[in-house]
């Protein structure tokens, strides 16, 4: 067996697949998390010094392949290959490359035009309807939205429960948003203004909570 073949099998055999073993996928799940959000402080502080151009698609697949290690072969790279989410049928792969880079674009062009909420909200929105990655779209996505967030209010917020896990928690809102900003996006529209009172509302819960126990004396 060659190197190459054996380096092959070696990775094959670092994939935890969930419905062989759901309790290790949902370790190494939780702790791809942590190292993204490690990941994601980095990429904030460099984007505080950087502004807008270091939103790149290299900074997408970083934070996509910490999000899927060990659970996905395909981690940090566009999907070549079709993907079905539910009544939401996402682009043709072909497609991917050109609609990432009008994403990109958009995000640039719009870095100073658009509020912080709003302009997380067309990250949010728009990376989950264009589902770029085989797997992580979900966790990455949240993970960019929290990253214009805080590269546009100009901090790294304080808060101990952040933006993307307020939005695993309270997910009813959040697939109302996703679904209005289809609809209006299928009819020709452009309307993520749902999608950015959320944010709002999660992240005044995180900065207020923030504030609650900086003020709380300590024993």
């Amino acid at each position: 067996m060659n190197r190459g073949a054996r380096l092959g099998r070696a990775f094959l055999h670092m994939l935890v697949l969930e419905k062989e073993d759901l309790a290790l996928y949902t370790k190494i799940q939780e702790k791809n998390l942590i190292r993204q959000y490690d990941l994601l402080t980095n990429c904030i502080e460099i984007g505080l010094k950087q502004g807008p151009i270091s939103f790149d698609k290299y900074f997408l697949w970083s934070l996509n392949h910490v999000a899927v290690a060990n659970i996905s072969q395909f981690g940090g790279r566009f999907r070549n290959e079709p993907i079905y989410v539910g009544n939401h049928t996402p682009p043709h792969y072909r497609d991917v490359p050109d609609l990432m880079d009008r994403f990109i674009s958009f995000i640039h062009e719009n870095w100073y035009t658009l509020l912080p909420t709003q302009l997380a909200a067309y990250a949010l929105w728009r990376m989950l309807w264009i589902h770029p990655f085989i797997e992580g779209n979900g966790r990455t996505a949240r993970a960019i939205c929290y990253y214009v967030l805080s590269a546009r209010i100009g901090r790294v917020l304080p808060g101990k429960i952040i933006v993307p896990e307020r939005i695993r928690d309270n997910r009813g809102p959040y697939i109302a948003a996703l679904r209005k900003a289809d609809e209006a996006w299928e009819a020709g529209n452009y309307d993520i203004n749902d999608m950015a009172v959320y944010l709002a509302g999660l992240l005044e819960d995180q900065l207020r909570e923030a504030r609650d126990a900086a003020a709380t004396p300590r024993n």
